[in-house]
């Protein structure tokens, strides 16, 4: 008897132990994929331990400069959900008159959102890393999140069906009525249970959408059409004003970009994006850069068709001469 109990105490031992390795492994993958997603997207501006000038682009960016990730008595007054909501927002224009920005939200136009680019989990492994930077753990169960989301899925899936099943019986019934009528089907017999399937396929699409961004990344196959680029000469002086203030006051381009003397180093000068690039390919970049260079550092800024044409437009007319093309100052009289 006692032997047996102590079996099944080593039994339960085992699993625990086994439980408790799969749980380390998984949490010390989820910190492998946040410090190497952090490295390739936040490092640059953030440094590599979190700390303010510790990053190559730090000194060139315009105020307000990276938040200090290592600071924890300012970094542990924001919860995990603040830290993902900040990477994975929507971009404001806090241009004079531009979006409407309330107390609680985050706008700084250099700090990118990569609510674009990368899937929530992936986002979520580097609120993870972050956490580390300031000595915290996160608290935000992830795979909860994703059990809650299956688990979303296959309620709307059987609320979808149930409707359809409910939808089909009632065509079926006014079909039939009809034929020994020998009169036109009548759809607003119908027309409820139609409507009730038409919302169960939506809370389906929406749930679908919920799971799939959890693991995948939202630009991945997305092709962006050619834009129609043409417009009159008054309009294009109105889209370059409008670039340009969309350009440095919502989507923070100056942040990663240099024109002239100002702006990072993250990305190429732009002072001659005129010459080097043309409209329909400079539009498809902003729109969705991973699709063109999926390695690529710069994140997908969620910008709308109107909004990427202007910065488009604006882009165009930056035409610096090359360096040694520039005038040679005249000698003094």
């Amino acid at each position: 008897m006692k032997a047996a109990r102590l079996q099944v105490i080593g039994t339960v031992a085992g699993l625990i132990g086994i439980w408790a390795m799969t749980a380390g492994g998984c949490a010390n993958e989820q910190q492998k994929k946040g410090q190497e997603l952090y490295a390739h997207y936040c490092m640059h501006c953030h440094g590599e331990n979190g700390r303010q000038n510790e990053g190559f682009n730090w000194s060139s960016m315009p105020d307000p400069k990276p938040k200090d990730l290592s600071n924890k008595s300012e970094m542990g007054t924001f919860k995990d959900e603040d830290i993902f909501n900040t990477i994975s927002r929507d971009m404001k224009d806090t241009s004079p008159g531009g979006d409407k920005i309330g107390d609680d939200d985050f706008a700084v136009p250099t700090m990118p959102t990569f609510k674009y680019t990368l899937s929530e989990d992936e986002i979520w492994a580097i609120v993870g890393y972050v956490r580390t930077l300031h000595g915290m753990k996160l608290e935000f169960k992830v795979e909860e999140r994703k059990k809650e989301l299956t688990e979303s899925l296959k309620a709307a899936q059987e609320k979808f069906d149930q409707a359809k099943q409910t939808f089909e019986a009632a065509e079926k019934k006014a079909s039939e009525e009809a034929d020994k009528k020998e009169v036109e089907v009548d759809e607003s017999l119908y027309a409820k249970e139609q409507a009730a399937m038409a919302a169960a396929k939506k809370e389906l699409d929406a749930a679908q959408a919920g799971l799939n961004n959890f693991s995948a990344r939202p630009g991945k196959g997305v092709n962006v059409p050619r834009p129609d680029l043409t417009m009159t000469p008054d309009v294009t002086a109105q889209q370059v004003e409008l670039g340009k203030r969309l350009y440095q006051n919502k989507y923070g381009c100056n942040g990663c970009h240099s024109i002239g003397e100002e702006g990072g180093k993250v990305g190429p000068a732009l002072d001659r994006a005129g010459f080097r690039l043309n409209g329909t390919w400079i539009y498809r970049w902003l729109k969705n850069p991973q699709s063109m260079k999926p390695e690529t550092r710069m994140p997908a800024l969620g910008l709308s068709d109107a909004d990427a044409k202007a910065v488009t437009t604006y882009l165009g007319t930056l035409r610096a001469p090359k360096a040694e093309e520039a005038p040679a100052e005249k000698p003094a009289s």
